[in-house]
């Protein structure tokens, strides 16, 4: 970690930007206003009436200056480059997160500007567009939910948690990586489509015994439920390998939501303990940061520097801002 703060990246903004060029521009530079991709047409400018870093598209029909931030989470941001980076190594490095209030005495910028800094780098964590089906080939795939904070307006049970923010997660066996979702509640209408979308046919669902995955279950290849009583249960799968004796070799599968439970007991120490307030409206970006640090977890062969340079790359195209900037905001 020592080795680690002593690089150039948090101390000098000309390195910092090189180094976010280098990840976000991994093909070479790409002009953020047309998608030109032509090296021979992008010019970078250089001289004392241009500030570091602006490059001109030339392309007719755009012409266009930018930086390296333009349509990122970084765009017209007026705190320094070295401590955007220092703020997403922190955050990315911290298991159970990092406050706000932490990084804003660590950073000397305020607590308001560091809380919106870290709302933007949860953004880049997020995963768009649609992705690969959980289980496929007959992987396994746990599905749990759980419960925390406190919805608004609504009066604390004594029995039940009706009054918590539900979160669904599904957790890959094969690969090890989550989704996690925030729902309006724990039924069969909320959770039956995100598990239809996320999760092969040919998975082997393993569940608790709650009721409404039932039905859910049934759609496919196998569905398991474990008694929280007892630790795991079992079942016994027929592969095609056979023994030398000719006989099928057969597979013990255990059935248990360990393995999601885990992730939800991080999630909730790091929410609880680090966090302490979340309002609802905000529920999900949190998860996408959970979400992110286990997806690239140590466990996964994915290094501190690499989960950094992952991060670097997902600020593209999800400017966060705190109103919706005009055209004049548009610029480099």
């Amino acid at each position: 970690m020592t080795d680690l703060l002593k690089n150039p990246i948090f101390q000098d903004e000309t390195a910092a930007r090189e180094w976010l060029e280098a990840r976000v521009w991994v093909n070479g530079r790409v002009c953020p206003h047309c998608g030109n991709a032509d090296q021979d047409k992008i010019t970078k400018l250089e001289g004392k009436a241009h500030r570091p870093g602006v490059y001109q598209c030339n392309e007719s029909e755009c012409r266009q200056q930018f930086t390296v931030t333009v349509n990122t989470v970084f765009e017209r941001s007026k705190i320094p480059l070295t401590k955007w980076l220092a703020a997403l190594f922190l955050m990315t490095a911290s298991k159970k997160g990092i406050s706000a209030h932490q990084v804003h005495r660590m950073l000397g910028i305020s607590y308001k500007s560091t809380w919106f800094l870290m709302h933007r780098l949860r953004e880049a964590m997020r995963v768009g567009g649609l992705l690969p089906a959980m289980g496929g080939e007959g992987g396994a795939v746990e599905v749990d939910e759980t419960y925390i904070g406190r919805i608004k307006g609504v009066k604390k049970a004594r029995a039940d948690a009706a009054h918590k923010n539900t979160v669904l997660s599904l957790l890959d066996r094969e690969t090890g990586k989550v989704r996690s979702f925030h729902v309006a509640n724990a039924t069969v209408n909320e959770v039956a489509p995100i598990v239809r979308a996320n999760i092969s046919k040919e998975a082997h669902l393993m569940t608790d015994q709650a009721k409404i995955y039932i039905k859910l279950g049934a759609e496919f290849a196998n569905h398991g439920t474990v008694d929280h009583s007892k630790y795991a249960r079992y079942w016994n799968e027929v592969t095609d390998e056979k023994r030398p004796d000719g006989k099928p070799i057969v597979e013990t599968k255990v059935i248990t939501t360990n393995t999601i439970e885990s992730y939800f007991s991080v999630f909730k120490r790091g929410m609880l303990g680090t966090y302490q307030h979340c309002s609802e409206k905000h529920l999900h970006r949190y998860l996408a940061e959970f979400d992110f640090r286990h997806n690239n977890r140590t466990a996964l062969g994915v290094t501190d520097g690499e989960r950094a340079n992952e991060l670097a790359k997902g600020i593209v195209g999800k400017r966060l801002t705190y109103r919706r900037p005009n055209s004049k905001h548009l610029q480099a």
